[in-house]
């Protein structure tokens, strides 16, 4: 298999037996590369365990329609035409997910067509590039990654603890809105917009503000996991 390898020109070669096998093969084993980096780069709470296992047949089953098609025109026409008719239904919420799902088919492209080097050199490139983007948190921006909602008895005043526990555990704070109950009480539900320094210290800011006479009902929601809802 290695001499095949060797000796496929990069525009790809005749389909036997032989080369069919390696393909797919190798498809196999890119796909695993690709899934095994998803695998590791994921974060959130939408991981999905048939998501990686589809990267992998994705892969593969391209693969094998490149050697199904192989040099047919009208083979490749009839295989549109019976791919139309299936409809995927599957929504994806992650932009990323669409990438890999990207990736396993140009991966699974070049292995059926035995373009072996791309396929090879490919699945590398990008999956350094995955992990670099991955390992350096490339294009993070969050000017507010938190939100937070309290009642309090009254309006917050300057002698109010509350802002002062704010800017010790913020970096910068935001008021969204301040609306009375209208039930005849005198309470004041408050909406901040927050950028918290340190998410580890969160439940010590909550347990600070629940020292706060008058303070109640405190709800604090990260973005990222408002995101993954």
């Amino acid at each position: 298999m290695w001499q095949i390898l060797e000796g496929t020109p990069s525009t790809g070669g005749l389909f036997t037996p032989e080369t069919i096998l390696l393909s797919l093969l190798l498809a196999f084993v890119l796909g695993q590369a690709l899934a095994w980096v998803y695998y590791f780069t994921h974060s959130g709470m939408s991981y999905s365990r048939s998501f990686v296992q589809s990267l992998i047949l994705i892969t593969v089953v391209v693969a094998m329609v490149m050697a199904v098609i192989g040099t047919s025109i009208i083979t490749a026409v009839g295989l549109m035409g019976a791919l139309a008719i299936i409809r995927f239904r599957n929504i994806i919420k992650d932009t990323r997910d669409i990438a890999f799902i990207f990736c396993s088919l140009v991966v699974g492209m070049a292995a059926g067509s035995q373009r072996y080097a791309v396929a090879i050199l490919g699945t590398i490139i990008l999956n350094l590039i995955i992990i670099y983007l991955y390992v350096t948190a490339f294009g993070t921006h969050q000017p507010h990654n938190g939100f937070l909602r309290f009642t309090v008895r009254g309006h917050i005043g300057p002698e109010s603890p509350i802002p002062t526990i704010l800017r010790r555990f913020c970096g910068s704070y935001t008021l969204i809105s301040a609306q009375d109950s209208g039930l005849g009480v005198s309470e004041v539900e408050y909406a901040y917009q927050l950028m918290i320094r340190n998410a580890e210290r969160n439940q010590l800011m909550l347990s600070e503000l629940q020292k706060v006479e008058g303070l109640e009902n405190i709800s604090l929601t990260m973005q990222e996991k408002l995101l993954e809802v």
